[in-house]
């Protein structure tokens, strides 16, 4: 099923939203290939994203994002999960603007509980889960909201989320062709 034609599908969200399983089954399914931005921005800097936080900052992580996500987009054919936080620089919208934008839209309780044995997220490390995750989400939803498709996901499992994710985009890509 060639659904997206070469476009590629790019899934934003929190943290623990599911963005890499889901983008795996998707991948799987589309015949795509699939790539995590944090899993190529480690391997860029041979540090995991804790160590790029810790040692170098935020903000030097936000600016290998962004590298990683403009040499992704040259290519066709991708399920592209991305951090976060990638929503928050303008100029990374230049580049998901390449493809198709989902929101896998998931609540902060789902959030919490999804995250609440994971070590490895910097932002959280600060305080209370719930509280930064509510914060952080109050900050990007604006951003999210920008997504051509949104998900509203709950508890359903990734290929039930995957599942929805096909439907809403053969919405997207026949309203596509109509117009």
């Amino acid at each position: 099923m060639d659904l997206l034609r070469g476009v590629n599908l790019y899934l934003v969200g929190m943290m623990g939203a599911g963005k890499t399983t889901v983008g795996r089954w998707l991948a799987s399914e589309l015949g795509y290939h699939f790539f995590d931005t944090d899993d190529l921005i480690s391997k860029v800097a041979n540090l995991s994203i804790s160590e790029i936080f810790a040692r170098d900052g935020e903000e030097a992580f936000r600016q290998l994002e962004s590298q990683v996500l403009g040499e992704l987009s040259a290519y066709k054919k991708l399920i592209v999960a991305t951090g976060g936080g990638i929503v928050l620089r303008q100029m990374n919208w230049s580049y998901l603007h390449h493809g198709i934008v989902v929101w896998l839209d998931v609540p902060v309780e789902e959030l919490c509980d999804r995250l609440r044995e994971d070590n490895s997220r910097p932002l959280l490390r600060e305080g209370e889960p719930r509280a930064i995750l509510q914060n952080i989400l109050n900050q990007r939803q604006r951003f999210y909201a920008q997504a051509d498709v949104r998900i509203a996901v709950g508890s359903e499992t990734p290929e039930a989320v995957g599942m929805r994710v096909i439907e809403e985009l053969q919405k997207v890509v026949k309203k596509g062709t109509e117009e």
